[in-house]
């Protein structure tokens, strides 16, 4: 098979790694920038016009689409699948996992287990959502925030509203959500394929910090999920409609609760804690489907 890969760094551990699985199995495969691909857009013919050649002959592509280029990088995967192209990642829902409040909408319909979560359109009743989520203290989270970046642990009332304040004056989306307290600073990873759990981590926060995120100094080892856990992790991936995701969440005392759904999880992490060859079950997804 022809195998395209989208992402902007073909040195990224992740791309990489996709590049060594499907070549071990005597695939060809080539790693395209989403950015610097031309969508050409006609009755009949949609295709792709890349580095002065046409993308034709692909069977497969994996999205690996960063935050930054959310837009465009969408616009090339939809041109794909018009091309009757197979992705990973279908387009809509790469879509639906960038906006954190409409996952949550989509996973609380799903009936799954999450943090307590409060949205308004910059409220001047700052104590009263604060109450809403149980009080201090809580998690204030940007809704563009990635990789742990743009969110908050106030620890008391007076300082949860003054940074609720202050991004309302900024005019910045948040949404609050109750603290885990039993969560200890730690969450699960769990990487699912094609509707099965292949891998799963615990994210572990270096001392001192709430984020277990390991762009943030955070460890990560191997965990069994609990049977609870595990379904809430394939449950979360088919409400998202996502063939590859990396469903994080935090053991609570009243179960598992979903705090996200990344439609393009790091391989680096879940590989080195779980000593499993991720990229080869995405490579064999794509076998399947072919």
């Amino acid at each position: 098979m022809k195998i395209r890969i989208l992402s902007r760094n073909p040195k990224l551990y992740s791309t990489r790694r996709l590049v060594e699985a499907a070549k071990k199995r005597h695939h060809e495969v080539e790693v395209i920038d989403p950015i610097k691909c031309d969508l050409i857009i006609e009755k009949k013919n949609p295709c792709i016009y890349y580095k002065g050649h046409f993308l034709e002959d692909t069977d497969a592509v994996i999205p690996r689409i960063g935050a930054s280029v959310t837009f465009y990088g969408t616009a090339v995967v939809r041109q794909f699948e018009m091309m009757g192209v197979f992705t990973t990642t279908e387009s809509q829902a790469l879509v639906r996992s960038r906006d954190k409040l409409r996952s949550l909408q989509i996973l609380s319909r799903a009936r799954l287990g999450l943090p307590k979560t409060v949205f308004t359109n910059y409220s001047k009743d700052v104590h009263e959502i604060i109450e809403h989520v149980g009080g201090a203290p809580v998690i204030i989270k940007l809704l563009e925030g990635t990789q742990g970046l743009g969110v908050v642990l106030a620890e008391t009332q007076n300082a949860a509203e003054s940074v609720i304040e202050a991004f309302n004056g900024l005019q910045a989306r948040v949404i609050v959500q109750e603290f885990i307290k039993e969560a200890g600073g730690a969450d699960i990873r769990a990487f699912v394929v094609d509707g099965q759990v292949v891998g799963a981590m615990k994210r572990q926060g270096k001392e001192g910090e709430f984020r277990s995120n390991l762009h943030r100094g955070g460890s990560a080892s191997v965990i069994q999920l609990t049977d609870e856990e595990e379904n809430a992790a394939i449950k979360a991936a088919k409400a998202m409609a996502l063939g590859v995701a990396g469903v994080d969440m935090l053991q609570s005392s009243r179960g598992p609760l979903i705090l996200e759904v990344n439609s393009s999880p790091g391989l680096e992490g879940i590989e080195a804690a779980t000593g499993k060859d991720i990229a080869k079950t995405i490579i064999r997804y794509i076998e399947r489907n072919e």
